[in-house]
């Protein structure tokens, strides 16, 4: 499923970190905001990173699952690319 990442981290260590951990996930399409096809074990991998990293006072990370017909009303203005529900099969 996509999966559109938003996060506000105040610690320049922490934020570091978890945008390069995110890279593995997804495609980084504005500062603190990834793109994500991802499956269940993603998405607890990355909720477990980010309880582990972010301060619940300060900071957040919000994930908002996109289904098929709001992916097809995506409007892109200016740079950008568009991410699509990919068709493979794990062998």
């Amino acid at each position: 499923m996509i999966v559109l990442l938003t996060y506000d981290i105040s610690s320049h260590k922490a934020r570091r970190v978890f945008h390069r951990f995110l890279k593995e996930f997804g495609l980084n399409t504005q500062k603190s905001v990834f793109e994500c096809d991802l499956d269940p074990d993603g998405i607890r991998e990355i909720v477990t990173r980010a309880r582990a990293l972010i301060n619940p006072g300060t900071d957040s990370v919000r994930m908002y699952r996109l289904c098929a017909a709001c992916l097809r009303n995506v409007r892109v203005s200016g740079r950008g690319i568009r991410i699509a529900v990919l068709d493979y099969m794990i062998i």
